[in-house]
């Protein structure tokens, strides 16, 4: 299981970028931090969204250079907030520009902290052997490839809004391959399902994907009242029926047999149980600091990372052995429990990959494109249109700079509009498999069976999907549209 790591989708932003950079609109001050100078037609502006682009290619090109994601794009943050800088230091304001990447910053801090506690839970539930006892319990139950193809989708469903949708498509998907074996026609199935059910699962709970974390944590206030925790959870059904619609369809393609062999099971550790426990109190605790004090979500969950620090002290003394990074336990050389080793196995990688990606995207978005952009898509073409076009364009370039951008551009939209580009940024990604952390994984993990053209044979089937999940949203939440 300790592939379970966060490693989000490297796709271009070749087309945002070129149809912001030729936009005709001339750009508008967002709001906030207005640049005193307009950099949208200077060669500073046109050299940061080269840099930008320049940074996505090796990002794109990870699997092959071997270089780490988070490598070109935090020095093309650093490039583009410094020659913002010396342009306006040249130009006698240099304090407009700190102002700004403090602004920036701190949403980053915000959301690396967020991460770094959930992360340290989910590695921690991961070394009691909570995952490997689900998945060998499941191998257990003799189970047909229908049934099976059913139950591995629902609690993929059920678990992405509490683990997140690349841990649940990882552990799931284990599962798929497992029973799988030389099936290849239901290992694609089975895939293809857990791709959609994971996506569409994080789409209505904050802690599920990393879109839906951003605009919970903006505090953002729509036209017609403020977003809550609570209300994010309105999606929970046009979520649902993005994965069943596909599901039901496929359903008749699965083998309607019974797989071969048999797996003994694995039990988790002592303490795995209360772990998992605190986890939710977590949760529960960053919801309340949040809905009840006013507070930012990461101080509850900064709060709940003291939960598992206590419970760690316990287990040292209890001398209860743990191990650190992937080596295997060595009981001969026993290492008394140590949560820092948790806290160490966060995926630091994709940690700084948020960090240059929302830089970048704030630099961009100060210079003033992200203000051309929004006036081309959101008023231009009018909310819905416009963010059914983002779920488009988050399945080929990357759900969380876009998410961010839409964030940054702050259009003045209805609570109803905020959460249908929260569901389509969540759910959009399930279109191609490419267009998800979640897909991109299992590609991986199943590189033989599930391909990027095996999913996209499906696409109709999930397209439709898409198209009903957004009906039913503007059906059931047509009250958050007043």
């Amino acid at each position: 299981m300790h592939q379970m790591k966060a490693k989000f989708m490297y796709k271009p932003i070749t087309l945002l970028l070129i149809a912001v950079l030729f936009s005709s609109i001339a750009a508008a001050a967002e709001p906030g931090h207005t640049p005193a100078l307009n950099l949208t037609s200077h060669w500073v502006g046109f050299a940061s969204i080269l840099l930008f682009f320049i940074a996505y290619l090796f990002v794109m090109a990870e699997e092959f250079i071997h270089l780490r994601k988070s490598k070109p794009v935090m020095l093309a943050a650093g490039i583009i907030w410094g020659l913002i800088a010396w342009h306006y230091h040249s130009h006698g304001i240099p304090h407009v520009v700190e102002i700004a990447i403090r602004h920036n910053l701190l949403e980053y801090a915000e959301l690396m902290l967020f991460l770094l506690v959930a992360m340290t839970y989910i590695n921690a539930m991961e070394e009691r052997h909570v995952f490997e006892a689900l998945r060998t319990w499941l191998i257990r139950q003799g189970l047909s490839y229908r049934a099976l193809f059913w139950v591995t989708g629902a609690l993929a469903f059920v678990i992405s809004p509490i683990a997140d949708n690349l841990t649940t498509a990882l552990l799931m998907g284990a599962v798929v391959m497992a029973v799988g074996g030389n099936n290849k026609q239901f290992v694609l199935l089975g895939c293809i399902n857990l791709v959609v059910a994971a996506n569409a699962g994080g789409a209505f709970s904050p802690f599920g994907d990393i879109t839906t974390l951003m605009v919970w944590q903006k505090n953002v206030v729509a036209s017609n009242g403020a977003i809550t925790f609570w209300t994010f959870f309105s999606l929970a059904v046009p979520a649902l029926v993005n994965w069943l619609v596909p599901a039901a369809i496929m359903h008749f393609a699965v083998p309607n047999e019974k797989p071969k062999g048999n797996s003994i099971q694995l039990p988790m550790k002592r303490g795995a149980s209360i772990i998992v426990a605190l986890f939710l109190v977590t949760i529960a605790t960053a919801v309340s600091f949040h809905s009840v004090l006013e507070l930012p979500p990461v101080i509850g969950m900064l709060t709940g990372l003291s939960f598992l620090q206590l419970f760690s002290y316990y287990l040292m003394l209890a001398g209860e052995q743990t191990k650190f990074g992937n080596q295997a336990e060595d009981l001969s050389n026993p290492v008394p429990y140590n949560i820092f080793a948790k806290i160490a196995r966060a995926e630091w990688d994709t940690l700084f990959f948020f960090y240059g990606v929302i830089m970048c995207v704030g630099g961009l978005g100060f210079i003033g494109y992200l203000s051309a952009l929004s006036q081309t898509i959101y008023i231009g073409w009018g909310a819905t249109q416009a963010n059914i076009a983002v779920g488009v364009i988050s399945s080929i370039i990357d759900n969380i700079p876009v998410m961010f951008a839409v964030l940054s551009m702050m259009p003045d939209m209805s609570i109803g509009q905020w959460m249908l580009v929260t569901l389509t940024a969540g759910v959009g990604g399930s279109l191609l498999s490419i267009g998800s952390a979640a897909g991109v994984a299992l590609m991986g993990q199943a590189r033989s069976s599930y391909t990027f053209f095996g999913h996209l044979k499906w696409l109709p089937v999930i397209a439709l999907g898409y198209a009903a999940s957004i009906a039913a949203h503007l059906f059931l939440n047509s009250h958050l549209f007043n």
